[in-house]
């Protein structure tokens, strides 16, 4: 089983999940780990970006809307963003989609011991999240069924080096 690298400063513990435009992979992944680790009770920040910035501000594309939304999950936040050299510097994990994008991570200067695949965590196997932008609506919904199973999996994981939540109205 891969683990996720130890937390490096205060909580919370902060992991990123990166495609290339931010507006189909890495936002299922985003939203769909958040939810997970809140009902796990981490105290994890989940945030996503793009290795390019063609659709930074725009919400996500409309068929990862409607899959998560059908799931029952939140899609309404989702503002698209391009990941930074400093962002990489606040993060605990970097989780990249695909190899291109772990190639590209690595470019901007992604520490390798903190930077995995997604699918390195996937139960089935490691791998690229095939981008579905190009395909039809099945590609969103097999995006979705990886990522929730990758996702359980990480949970795991991040129980092992990441903290509780503080309790409601506690003090960090």
């Amino acid at each position: 089983m891969t683990t996720a690298p130890a937390g490096r400063g205060p909580a919370p513990y902060r992991v990123a999940v990166v495609c290339l435009g931010n507006i189909c992979r890495s936002p299922i992944a985003h939203v769909v780990l958040a939810d997970r680790v809140a009902a796990a009770g981490l105290d994890v920040e989940v945030v996503s970006a793009g290795t390019a910035g063609w659709h930074v501000g725009k919400p996500m594309d409309e068929r990862s809307a409607h899959v998560l939304t059908q799931a029952g999950y939140d899609a309404s936040r989702h503002r698209g963003r391009q990941v930074t050299a400093g962002d990489l510097d606040a993060l605990d994990l970097v989780l990249a989609m695909d190899t291109q994008n772990l190639a590209d991570l690595r470019d901007l200067g992604a520490p390798d011991d903190r930077l995995l695949l997604f699918r390195a965590f996937d139960p089935e196997g490691p791998g690229d999240v095939d981008d579905p932008y190009y395909g039809g609506a099945d590609g969103f919904t097999t995006t979705l069924a990886v990522v929730e199973r990758t996702a359980d999996a990480l949970v795991d994981a991040l129980a092992a080096v990441a903290p509780a939540a503080p309790a409601a109205g506690g003090a960090r």
